[in-house]
């Protein structure tokens, strides 16, 4: 028994007319998207990169918008039901060969039309259940992620704060290096400056002592001189 017409099929459609691809290749790309829900259908549509594809894609984004404005229809339980592409007329043209022959040229076009429906019930419920066990899923990815995010971020914040306890105690062992060799630093200045008073002192009386022989030679040499003087008065 033969299956429905083209024109009877149920669901909602949008066509495109007299697109300039050939038939052959837009059967290729529907072929792909035949029996799939409309978001895998927009992926591999997206994904798939031939001319062909962009115009199907538009004609499946038509369709969606047909049953979600016209029938009232859930975007999300959608799925394409049918699509096929016919034969549309074909413009022929003449290209010049050798010894003043011709050869034809074909340029083929054809109507795209993309079918979208709602999907049963049992598979709804299979597609529910899928996409809830995916979001659990996923749920328990981002908590596990989070958590180990946490952990990473205490066991960052745990390896900061030992290097600044590390930093503040060298830099407090640093201050104490300081203190101590500013502390024997001014031992040995007060040693300096002592030992430097030491010296002043000896080379001062070193000093008087020879300012006091000086005025001893002096004054033994005045001496002399007087008692020359009295001497040759004597004698006179």
């Amino acid at each position: 028994m033969p299956g429905p017409k083209t024109n009877e099929r149920p669901g909602t459609r949008a066509v495109l007319k007299h697109s300039g691809i050939p038939a052959s290749k837009a059967r290729q790309v529907l072929d792909l998207i035949r029996g799939e829900d409309v978001d895998r259908a927009a992926e591999i549509l997206g994904a798939t990169p031939r001319q062909a594809a962009v115009e199907i894609g538009k004609v499946l984004t038509s369709a969606v918008a047909n049953a979600v404005h016209n029938d009232g229809q859930d975007a999300e339980d959608l799925y394409v039901s049918a699509c096929f592409a016919d034969e549309a007329p074909t413009l022929k043209r003449w290209r010049p060969r050798a010894r003043g022959r011709a050869t034809r040229i074909r340029k083929r076009s054809c109507h795209v039309t993309v079918i979208v429906s709602r999907m049963d019930d049992e598979r709804l419920a299979r597609r529910r259940a899928e996409r809830d066990a995916n979001q659990a899923h996923r749920a328990r990815r981002v908590t596990e992620s989070r958590r180990r995010a946490d952990l990473s971020g205490r066991l960052t914040r745990r390896r900061t704060a030992q290097a600044e306890a590390e930093a503040r105690r060298a830099e407090e062992e640093l201050d104490i290096a300081d203190d101590e060799l500013s502390a024997e630093d001014e031992l040995e200045l007060e040693e300096d400056l002592a030992a430097d008073d030491e010296n002043e002192a000896e080379d001062h009386d070193e000093a008087d002592e020879v300012d006091d022989q000086d005025g001893g030679d002096d004054q033994g040499e005045d001496g002399e001189d007087v008692g020359a003087d009295g001497d040759e008065e004597t004698d006179g």
